[in-house]
């Protein structure tokens, strides 16, 4: 594979695992191909002694050590003069035929230890939560039709959504029942089930309780009309619990009727209802319990957006930031 007329026993033993994966397991032609590029770029770089590895160029599989496999995952991530970087996935993938081919070696007794196998992929870039402005969160909330049944209910769910933080499968799933803290005296809250099926209370403002109200005195009587008496708070046009895929339209129609060029999901008024809570001087832990979340890790890349977000209006306000 690299052209010798001699090859050597790490070219027979890319052979011998590529032999191995069209006649045992049988791959179509064009993962084969993959796995073939992939294996043919590994072995060009042991064979070329890595530069950045204290170990001399390897021939023969058992030659290779932990540290041979993981320079080549830097080098695919890292990129070179000759070759650009890698994106996460596709390191992750190349790395998949690495492992693969030194657990076949080992299986075949072509060397004792799989070196491969504690050599883990780059992890993947951690990918900040949308969250929009106030102005824009308004503009949705007061979108929908407040005369009709449907505008009743959409203003009810998306202002449940941003006052709560509540998941979209939280919202959908809400019981009337889980409501009954919307009469409390003091406090206003209402019951979601989260993940693990645990509930927790959640305050709800004073906009919300009232787009609720109008909502279940105003709207919900006549969807259910058409039902059979389901406990659900939001009922579709047939009188049953709103699917995901209605409460996913709910907020794209609303942020369209808001004129929005962002693109809003359910799970953007629950990244802003946490990123707002923080730039308001809320604690960690408090927006930890309201979102739901098992780990406090979790809750900590709001942080990570207010400070995305302080550092922007920086650079554009500062009149020394450049």
């Amino acid at each position: 594979m690299t052209g010798s007329s001699a090859p050597t026993a790490l070219e027979r033993a890319v052979h011998r695992y590529l032999d191995h994966l069209t006649v045992e397991r049988g791959l179509a032609a064009n993962t084969l191909a993959a796995y073939r590029r992939d294996l043919t770029r590994y072995q060009e770089f042991l064979g070329g002694a890595a530069a950045d590895t204290e170990h001399d160029a390897v021939s023969t599989p058992a030659d290779i050590s932990t540290e041979h496999v993981r320079s080549f995952v830097r080098l695919l991530h890292g990129g070179s003069p000759e070759r650009p970087a890698l994106s996460t996935r596709s390191t992750a993938r190349v790395l998949a035929a690495v492992r693969g081919a030194h657990a076949f070696w080992v299986a075949e007794g072509l060397c004792q230890v799989d070196v491969a196998s504690r050599v883990s992929p780059p992890t993947p870039p951690q990918r900040l939560p949308k969250a929009i402005g106030l102005d824009s969160v308004e503009k949705i909330l007061s979108a929908p039709d407040p005369e009709s049944p449907a505008g009743l209910r959409a203003r009810a769910f998306l202002e449940l959504l941003y006052a709560t933080g509540a998941r979209i499968s939280e919202a959908v799933a809400l019981d009337v029942d889980d409501l009954a803290g919307l009469q409390d005296s003091e406090l206003s809250f209402v019951r979601l089930l989260g993940k693990g099926n645990k509930h927790r209370m959640v305050p709800v403002g004073s906009y919300a309780k009232k787009a609720l109200d109008q909502y279940l005195v105003r709207a919900r009587p006549e969807l259910s009309r058409h039902g059979k008496g389901t406990p659900a708070v939001f009922l579709n046009a047939r009188g049953g619990r709103i699917s995901r895929q209605t409460a996913w339209t709910m907020v794209k129609d609303a942020a369209e009727l808001a004129n929005l060029s962002e693109d809003v999901t359910p799970h953007t008024l629950r990244h802003s209802f946490a990123t707002h809570l923080l730039e308001g001087g809320a604690d960690l832990r408090v927006v930890q319990e309201l979102l739901g979340h098992a780990s406090l890790a979790t809750t900590q890349i709001y942080t990570k957006v207010s400070v995305e977000s302080l550092r922007e209006v920086y650079a554009t306000a500062h009149p020394r930031a450049h």
